[in-house]
């Protein structure tokens, strides 16, 4: 049986955040200073109104759902430093260093230029290249540098030439992993915070990051964005947005 035969394409995604911490040494430490600038930039742009625009209100039970829940902003490093290991008794990985269970959507539009100005729409961006990439299931959170290299390779474009970096965070290892790797600017790289603040839904988070990287280029001015993720089972898929 394959289960058998590669045990690591079974391995849980906590496990592989773990094999990922260890293969590039990333301390506990670091996870924490980044999950929570994570929580503090997600929680400065709610309060200051910036993620209002791409969230569409919903009535549940009477009561109407118009921002992320899930936000912790007041985290600090003292807090995360007493949590359990949540994966491996001798490991780095912590609920506070992962993304949260989440319930969420999104939704974005993609079509030709042609039926953009034939329906009355303005585009945000244009796609400039786009890559999927495999890479080991043990270590599937390395994705993002193997198809965000093809997918810059392909727009013409290197890491230098981004002016906004959305990249999935599932767990904290695998984005500062992919950072570390990809050499990316932190100050361009999820200015409004990530999964580990606002929740990675499965299916939603690749519709959720480019939508975000499209509207982060209008709102700052930039020319290039690059959205990335991590697949579970070992894959990376990357999106190069030009700005419209």
């Amino acid at each position: 049986a394959l289960c058998e035969s590669m045990p690591a394409a079974y391995m849980s995604m906590g496990e592989t955040a773990e094999n990922v911490g260890r293969e590039y040494a990333i301390s506990r430490e670091e996870q924490e200073v980044f999950a929570v600038a994570s929580q503090h930039k997600a929680g400065e742009a709610q309060t200051k109104g910036l993620l209002a625009d791409e969230i569409v209100p919903i009535e549940v039970g009477g009561h109407s759902i118009e921002e992320d829940g899930c936000l912790r902003p007041t985290t600090d490093l003292e807090g995360l430093a007493g949590l359990k290991l949540a994966f491996d008794e001798n490991g780095t990985v912590t609920a506070g260093t992962s993304s949260p269970l989440t319930d969420g959507a999104a939704a974005t539009l993609v079509c030709s230029m042609d039926y953009a100005n034939a329906n009355g729409l303005t585009p945000m961006a244009r796609i400039a290249g786009i890559a999927v990439s495999g890479c080991k299931p043990e270590t599937m959170g390395l994705g993002p540098i193997f198809s965000s290299r093809k997918a810059m390779s392909r727009a013409g474009i290197e890491a230098k030439d981004l002016d906004v970096v959305e990249i999935n965070e599932a767990f904290a290892t695998q984005s500062i992993a992919s950072i570390r790797d990809l050499e990316l600017d932190t100050a361009k790289v999820n200015i409004d915070g990530g999964a580990i603040a606002i929740g990675h839904p499965l299916g939603a988070t690749g519709a959720r990051i480019t939508g975000k990287a499209a509207q982060l280029l209008k709102r700052q001015g930039g020319r290039y964005a690059l959205s990335t993720q991590c697949i579970g089972g070992g894959q990376g898929i990357a999106t190069v947005l030009e700005a419209a």
